[in-house]
């Protein structure tokens, strides 16, 4: 159904920063296309004649990308190419006073939570019975599904919950819903996100239900696999694991940002946990759930983080193996408790420090990929590149994480398949082999 006013208008949405925002502009799209409106993510042509962009606020490397990217939009604006800009997303939620100032340019500002407002902008309404309904920018058969939004964690570096607010479950029934209409469309991954996804369920049901979730999304027909990202170590819900043990839908997979290994910079990092709580923690997520993957992030260079309190991490790093990980440099972020504190660790030396880390995993990862070389793993096949095929395992999420290079040549496969691979030799970060 056409509405009005939308006659010549085409609506171009452009997303920065993590997957969380991905799905906002997904959202976005499936409310614009519901009313009637033409809208397209990230048009490779400028036939637009609005361009929303959903910014990212959450590093200064990402904050500058955001602001690059909107300037880019206004010349083209001050040009004719387009009519009308509009921003929103965690940049704007954060900044939109000073950006109001400095890029006047732009015709209007939103924050995370302005969707119906933004709507408003093309007289388009709030459609609820488009709630679950979700239309993908990324390859079908995975998909993103956001469990929550904000965060109530008090970490002395991050500005989330300046940017995303408070902590917010998503009913359960909502969620199976949207997992039932993204597998009627072909959908076979679902990658669950939040900014805090072990907090799950406490607002809304006044326990952790992020176990019960897992069980309801895995009865899903057609959904063959469910990813666990950013779950907080601290209150770690252990029938999670029951859960994952149990159910061989919900993949072997972890993604729990630690953030540091010694418990001097945990505390300065207001973590509610040590060194050696976190090790136990693995040490039991381990022995529940033989065989998982695990991925972590760590900062370095936060305020006070000695060398001394880097060679802990090095040390927590070289014994935990694990085997995905990726490294920050800490970012002085206004607002944040950490802001108080003196940024005493020069740049130079929070990227060496990084970069030493990630030279440390580089030769785990390299060592662990090597053991399953010969070995045969059930693959879901993303795309074709050149002259390969480029999958991934179970232990491995999307452009994060390892993938598997599988020759082209030796015989066709389908995009979103799932394939029996054989390993036949591996590097640091990749696994190539043969399917059988």
């Amino acid at each position: 159904m056409k509405t009005k006013g939308h006659k010549n208008t085409k609506v171009n949405i452009v997303t920065l920063g993590c997957s969380k925002n991905v799905v906002d502009s997904e959202v976005l799209l499936t409310q614009l296309r519901g009313n009637g409106i033409d809208a397209v993510h990230e048009s490779g042509t400028d036939d637009a004649s609005v361009v929303v962009i959903n910014t990212c606020g959450f590093i200064d490397n990402a904050k500058q990308e955001s602001i690059d990217t909107i300037l880019r939009y206004v010349d083209a604006k001050q040009e004719g190419l387009v009519d009308k800009v509009y921003v929103t997303g965690c940049l704007s939620q954060r900044y939109k006073d000073d950006l109001e100032k400095e890029i006047p340019e732009v015709d209007a500002w939103f924050g995370t939570r302005d969707l119906s407002r933004l709507l408003k902008q093309f007289k388009a309404d709030y459609k609820q019975e488009l709630v679950g309904e979700r239309i993908l920018t990324n390859p079908g058969h995975y998909a993103y599904l956001k469990i929550s939004e904000g965060c109530d964690r008090p970490c002395s570096f991050c500005a989330i919950p300046i940017m995303r607010g408070r902590h917010v479950s998503r009913p359960i029934e909502e969620l199976v819903k949207e997992a039932q209409n993204l597998a009627k469309g072909g959908t076979k991954e679902l990658l669950l996100i939040a900014q805090d996804s072990t907090y799950y369920g406490l607002d809304l049901y006044k326990k952790r239900n992020l176990a019960e979730l897992l069980n309801q999304l895995a009865d899903v027909e057609g959904i063959e696999w469910i990813r666990l990202h950013y779950a907080f170590p601290t209150g770690f819900p252990m029938d999670v694991l029951d859960v994952m043990a149990q159910r061989s839908t919900i993949c072997k997979y972890l993604d729990i940002p630690l953030q540091h290994g010694s418990t001097n910079m945990l505390e300065r990092m207001r973590r509610g946990t040590t060194r050696e709580k976190t090790e136990q923690l693995l040490q039991t997520i381990r022995a529940k759930v033989p065989g998982i993957a695990i991925r972590t992030t760590l900062i370095t260079g936060h305020p006070g983080e000695t060398e001394k309190d880097f060679e802990e991490m090095m040390d927590f790093v070289e014994k935990s193996r694990f085997d995905r990980l990726g490294v920050f440099t800490y970012s002085h972020e206004e607002n944040t408790h950490a802001y108080s504190m003196n940024d005493d660790v020069p740049d130079e030396t929070k990227q060496q420090r990084a970069d030493a880390v990630m030279e440390l995993q580089q030769g785990i990862s390299y060592e662990l990929n090597q053991q399953k070389v010969g070995k045969t793993y059930k693959v879901l096949i993303d795309r074709k590149e050149g002259g390969s095929f480029i999958g991934r395992t179970e232990f491995d999420s999307p452009e994060v994480d390892n993938e598997v290079i599988i020759d082209a040549t030796a015989g066709y496969l389908r995009i979103g398949d799932f394939v029996p691979v054989k390993i036949t030799s591996a590097t640091d970060f990749d696994l190539h082999g043969i399917a059988v």
